[in-house]
């Protein structure tokens, strides 16, 4: 008994660690129950999928998509997040998760001829913008750049156990890339 107490309590530990080790750069912003298909909403979120703050937000100006600006706001609302909450600098940000999910169907009846009605079904969505400061991420491979190979290893590793595959190490050229 005393023992699987011991084990839970170290369990709980690594969760604890592994999740403030992932969210240690990221800021979100989330909108629900925005009017729009998700399909639509989807169709430019793929498009800023992996870029950098700035030029996300040249995108959405010159995309002619109806979706564009309440993502746009999203975007804005999480950098905003990330400057007032951690300090963060928007040069530094990238879009590292965009995801869209489907939501309710707001409902309406539309009367017609002869006392009949029609059901309109207008969809909604749910839109979560993740920003990651890479900054975090550069100072975390000089850091890694100057250990020796044995603090290299116990790192990868670390990080390997934790499934977060951010960073590649190239044995050939000594050197790590992000992903």
């Amino acid at each position: 008994m005393l023992n699987n107490l011991k084990i839970r309590e170290r369990d709980r530990y690594e969760i604890y660690t592994a999740s403030q080790l992932n969210n240690r750069g990221e800021v979100y912003a989330v909108g629900q129950y925005i009017s729009m298909s998700a399909d639509k909403a989807r169709r430019v979120i793929d498009q800023i999928r992996g870029r950098s703050y700035e030029e996300t937000l040249m995108i959405l100006e010159l995309m002619p998509y109806r979706a564009c600006y309440p993502i746009f706001k999203l975007i804005y609302s999480a950098a905003a997040n990330a400057s007032h909450n951690k300090g963060f600098n928007k040069a530094d940000l990238i879009i590292s998760k965009a995801e869209v999910n489907k939501g309710t169907n707001m409902k309406k009846v539309k009367p017609r001829a002869r006392g009949r009605s029609y059901l309109i079904k207008r969809p909604t969505c749910h839109i979560t913008i993740v920003v990651k400061d890479i900054s975090y991420m550069n100072d975390w491979i000089l850091s890694m750049k100057e250990a020796s190979i044995k603090e290299r290893q116990e790192a990868m590793s670390d990080i390997t156990k934790r499934r977060s595959g951010i960073v590649i190490y190239n044995a050939e050229n000594d050197e790590f890339e992000v992903l």
